[in-house]
């Protein structure tokens, strides 16, 4: 894959969604923005993603810069993840995310109610 530091964007919703797009990458961070977390707790937060995953899209969030990991040196290792100063300056952005997701469920089972059915 090219460089992400070398690639042009079109617009800056491009890089937006490369950095933090997919299915996964923004719940973790929603999750980080409690505070640090083990990956044992990202995975038991997200039970639908694997492990492999997971490792992938924690790899590609500290690759550019959004998170943290620190490993500790004991036994067992212990390894943490946080948002990094860039990663904090999403979480207004994820915080209105959410809420419009709110929104947006509690449209939808209005809508349904209205409708007489709600699909899930």
């Amino acid at each position: 894959m090219e460089a992400r530091s070398k690639r042009t964007y079109n617009i800056p919703a491009e890089a937006t969604i490369e950095v933090i797009g997919g299915k996964w990458k923004m719940l973790i961070l929603c999750h980080l923005t409690y505070g640090p977390k083990r990956t044992s707790e990202l995975k038991k937060a997200m039970p639908g993603i694997t492990q492999k995953m997971l490792t992938q899209q924690l790899r590609e969030l500290e690759d550019d810069g959004i998170i943290i990991r620190t490993v500790y040196n004991q036994v067992p290792p212990k390894v943490v993840y946080e948002l990094s100063e860039i990663g904090e300056s999403l979480s207004g952005v994820l915080d209105q995310l959410c809420e419009w997701g709110e929104a947006f469920i509690q449209g939808r089972l209005s809508r349904g109610r209205k409708e007489g059915s709600i699909r899930e």
